[in-house]
């Protein structure tokens, strides 16, 4: 009786551990993003090309600001890391749970996109890496 109590209540417990909680994310593309291409993700860019990205929230934002933060990788300056553009949003009312836009990089390398809400400027929400050709 002992063993199915303990199995019972592992079960238990294995299932409340592994619940699936969503996660922001970034997704890429080369094209403007709508529900039709919302799919066709690419990481590879041309220089001086437009570089489309839509920023999705699943989880509400208490604060209506986001901090977007583009650092280089590769270079010297604080050990391979360059801080290469910040952007400061204010999200709209019908932009509670995603964000999207575009920007032009004339710089070849590798980049990280990193997203913080202004409420939690310490948390990264998420975080993408993209190459400009």
């Amino acid at each position: 009786m002992k063993k199915y109590i303990l199995l019972f209540l592992s079960l238990i417990l294995l299932f409340s551990a592994t619940a699936c909680t969503p996660k922001a994310s970034i997704l890429f593309n080369q094209r403007p993003i709508t529900k039709e291409n919302v799919m066709d993700y690419s990481s590879t860019f041309e220089r001086g090309s437009r570089i489309y990205y839509l920023i999705l929230m699943p989880e509400f934002q208490h604060s209506r600001f986001l901090n977007i933060q583009i650092i280089k990788k590769g270079d010297a300056q604080y050990l391979g890391y360059e801080l290469f553009m910040t952007r400061n949003i204010r999200l709209k009312d019908e932009e509670d749970k995603y964000y999207t836009d575009y920007m032009v990089i004339n710089q070849a390398g590798a980049y990280i996109m990193k997203v913080y809400s202004k409420d939690k400027p310490t948390k990264v929400l998420t975080q993408a890496e993209f190459y400009v050709r």
